[in-house]
């Protein structure tokens, strides 16, 4: 009988050793693929710290603690998910190996002395919500393969020195509802492309060196509210279908070469918040019964509204 016991206890103790060892082994595998997936966005995160002049930044990071703790990054399960670096005094060049946070979600990059041109991988952040780049010194051309940030709803990066001309690629992100490409040096004709924006709300393109005629499909973009054309040199006629956007409150089109005013005619019996036109132009618009409460740039977009 005392056999019997003896054997009990003998598996038990055995199986409580093997146990042990069950669960150590799985922590030292979890323990492993975190740090081995940590690790390679640990490395890019420290590309961004020394190529942005870490060292001189508004709020440093101890390279010393654990990633989850540093200024500006958001941490989910075992990926970077937000990085938000807004005024924090970064300068230089965004590095290519930004593509390897590749669950990124936001990405806040805002007020600071960003320069050189975007890196054409930045377009492999697949997930990426929001991209905010406004306020920085970056220039040359946007990547033409823009268009793969499907995800986008927020892309904003007013008062740069962006050239060349605006994507047709950019109507690929279907569920983009604020983008803002204001005060850069963009150049040629608005795509009609931008016209598949159907969840589009806000659309500004202040300040450029834009040409030629507003395009139709500008009138598929029913629920915008803003739109924002002024100080670009467009011409010919407004199209009819941008007097029939019945959401919009904000309307801004002066300093331009438009030949014919006529389709804004439509937009009597309703009431603009800002409507900005040439003041000389005035006499050439039959505004019947459009109550309009004229502003001059009333709202140019230069602040982040989510940081103040």
């Amino acid at each position: 009988m005392s056999s019997v016991k003896e054997d009990k206890k003998w598996n038990m103790k055995l199986l409580k050793q093997n146990i042990k060892v069950l669960v150590i082994l799985c922590l030292g595998f979890i323990y492993n693929g975190y740090a081995q997936i940590a690790s390679a966005e640990k490395d890019v995160l420290l590309d961004l710290y020394n190529e942005l002049e870490g060292n001189n930044w508004n709020q440093k990071w101890n390279i010393q603690e654990p990633v989850a703790n540093w200024h500006g990054v958001e941490i989910s399960g075992t990926h970077v998910v937000g990085l938000d670096l807004f005024r924090n005094n970064l300068k230089g060049q965004l590095p290519e190996s930004i593509n390897k946070l590749n669950k990124l979600r936001y990405l806040n990059l805002a007020f600071n002395g960003l320069e050189g041109e975007l890196p054409s991988t930045i377009t492999d952040l697949s997930h990426l919500i929001v991209l905010k780049l406004e306020m920085n010194k970056l220039d040359g051309t946007l990547p033409t393969e823009i268009g793969k940030l499907r995800n986008l709803k927020e892309f904003t990066i007013f008062n740069n020195f962006i050239s060349g001309t605006i994507p047709e690629s950019l109507g690929k992100i279907k569920n983009l509802k604020i983008l803002n490409l204001s005060s850069n040096k963009f150049e040629g004709a608005i795509p009609g492309s931008l016209g598949n924006l159907t969840k589009l709300e806000s659309l500004g393109l202040f300040e450029n060196g834009l040409k030629g005629a507003i395009p139709s499909q500008i009138g598929n973009l029913t629920k915008l509210k803003e739109l924002v054309l002024a100080n670009n040199e467009f011409n010919g006629e407004i199209p009819m279908e941008v007097g029939q956007l019945a959401s919009l409150e904000i309307f801004q089109i002066q300093n331009n070469k438009f030949d014919s005013f006529k389709s804004l005619e439509q937009f009597s019996s309703r009431e603009l918040l800002v409507f900005d036109y040439d003041k000389e132009e005035e006499d050439k618009i039959d505004f019947k019964e459009t109550n309009f409460n004229k502003s001059r740039m009333a709202d140019t977009k230069f602040e982040d509204d989510d940081n103040e």
